[in-house]
């Protein structure tokens, strides 16, 4: 997925905080945006905005609103926390399948039928959304509808870390205006006014290995959605790179997982993981690398993190071996690449 997000998702989120009667222009400056998202006409308007600045919005709101449902379920029925138990419930799956298999029996358990997660295995196909149907057979798909559906098909990459390639996907909502942009959120064939909101994949995906732990699901909900609204589009199944990036994750403050860990993860012998690796025009090494730079940046881009402090959370106990290190990596100190962005989220 690019590295920018509709504006009418900000809009979503601002107008549950408007719900409650708070004042959300602090959020707007905090996430270094200089526009009213909920005001098209005014000048300055952008129709897209950076996933960090959307996720900047989207914590804020979480904190303010307590609501952890990452904006996957198909209600606002689900508690606070939902999200949350949920994942510390299927972590320990030993694949997407069974993962899914529980997710659907948590909501199932918990919650009534408008906030439950709809699955169905065939030889074939698998699909996964919403059973809730639409009875006024009127109304146009709603962003709030493929956003939800989106962060399922992308939690579920993450989860085996890659992406899923999806078969087809439905709407029970009638074809919106500007299709094009739904078309590019799923890269497969969409449809209209059908009788629910499902995914559609293929079932051989279900056998994938959940690569991820505890630790690295601590992370992704500290700093959810950023690491799914950037998740590469690769459908390539013998793309070890995703994979092991996404098991090596974005919490390197107690150390990086062995290559051991990684290769017993993906039932591999060490040389052979290694002439994988080889074969794709990388090593573990550089994969840490690049891990670390992606993550660097994305701690500078918290105004709330000194970069001594965002040193600290990459690992390093000498801040000026970090500053060495993030030239290396990209050319400049971490200071000029904080400003950069400052500037550009302002552009």
């Amino acid at each position: 997925m690019s590295d920018r997000v509709p504006t009418r998702f900000v809009k979503t989120l601002l107008g549950m905080v408007g719900e409650g009667g708070f004042d959300f222009s602090a959020m707007l400056s905090h996430a270094g945006l200089d526009f009213d998202p909920l005001d098209e006409s005014l000048p300055g308007y952008r129709s897209e905005v950076s996933a960090m600045q959307y996720t900047r919005i989207y914590q804020q709101v979480l904190s303010l609103l307590q609501d952890e449902t990452f904006g996957t379920s198909g209600s606002e029925l689900v508690s606070p926390g939902a999200f949350r138990m949920m994942c510390y419930c299927i972590i320990s799956c030993e694949n997407l399948g069974q993962a899914i298999k529980r997710a659907s029996e948590f909501y199932r358990t918990f919650f009534d039928e408008r906030s439950q997660l709809y699955a169905n295995f065939s030889d074939k196909y698998t699909r996964v959304g919403y059973r809730t149907e639409n009875t006024t057979g009127n109304s146009l798909v709603a962003a709030a509808d493929a956003y939800g559906l989106c962060m399922w098909h992308r939690f579920s990459g993450w989860l085996c870390g890659r992406s899923l390639e999806l078969s087809r996907v439905d709407f029970s909502g009638g074809k919106p205006e500007r299709v094009e942009k739904y078309e590019e959120l799923f890269s497969c064939p969409l449809y209209f006014n059908q009788a629910n909101d499902l995914l559609y994949f293929d079932s051989a995906f279900l056998s994938r290995p959940v690569v991820h732990t505890e630790h690295s699901l601590r992370e992704f909900l500290r700093t959810a959605p950023y690491q799914l609204l950037i998740m590469e589009n690769s459908t390539d199944g013998e793309n070890l790179t995703a994979q092991i990036k996404a098991m090596i994750g974005f919490d390197f403050s107690g150390g990086f997982p062995s290559f051991e860990t990684i290769s017993s993860a993906l039932n591999m012998s060490a040389p052979t993981l290694r002439r994988r690796l080889k074969r794709e025009g990388t090593t573990f090494q550089q994969l840490k690398d690049s891990s670390r730079c992606e993550v660097a940046k994305l701690y500078l881009n918290r105004l709330d993190l000194s970069i001594n402090e965002v040193a600290m959370q990459m690992g390093f106990t000498d801040p000026s071996a970090f500053h060495r290190s993030f030239k290396k990596w990209t050319g400049m100190t971490p200071g000029q690449f904080r400003n950069n962005c400052n500037a550009r989220s302002v552009n």
